[in-house]
């Protein structure tokens, strides 16, 4: 082999790595670990509890995010809509009409009166902490 060739196993390797980086540019996450690949090849009919819950949990944000404006994003509007249909048992959004507002201020870390996927996730994973507390400290 000469200088700078890359053998049969390299270049598939390289080809690779260029897919799964340019697949990771167009998720509206900030940063992750996970193998792109792996989430691509999911089974619906292999998927664990946790698997499906975390595509549940992609797939609401998405269906609300696409509403208006930018699809990767819930607008303030998007997220009380959400925060109504998707958690109103947990949420007394409806009796405080500043709810959302205060919410929509915890969540935006960067400012730009949109809540990402990531600041999203920070909701859900603080409410289900609570819940765990609530839950535990009720047995």
């Amino acid at each position: 082999m000469k200088p700078g060739e890359r053998d049969e196993k390299e270049t598939e390797a390289w080809t690779t790595d260029q897919s799964t980086q340019a697949a990771e540019e167009e998720l509206p996450l900030r940063s992750h670990s996970l193998n792109l690949q792996f989430i691509n090849q999911k089974s619906s009919d292999m998927s664990s509890q946790l698997e499906e819950a975390m595509e549940t949990l992609i797939s609401v944000f998405h269906t609300y995010s696409a509403r208006e404006g930018d699809k990767h994003k819930l607008s303030r509007r998007e997220l009380k809509d959400l925060l109504q249909n998707e958690l109103g048992e947990y949420l007394e959004t409806q009796k405080d009409a500043g709810a959302v507002d205060k919410i929509m201020k915890e969540l935006d870390e960067n400012g730009d009166g949109e809540v990402d996927f990531q600041e999203f996730v920070i909701l859900v994973a603080s409410l289900t902490v609570a819940c765990n507390t609530f839950f535990c400290e009720s047995s």
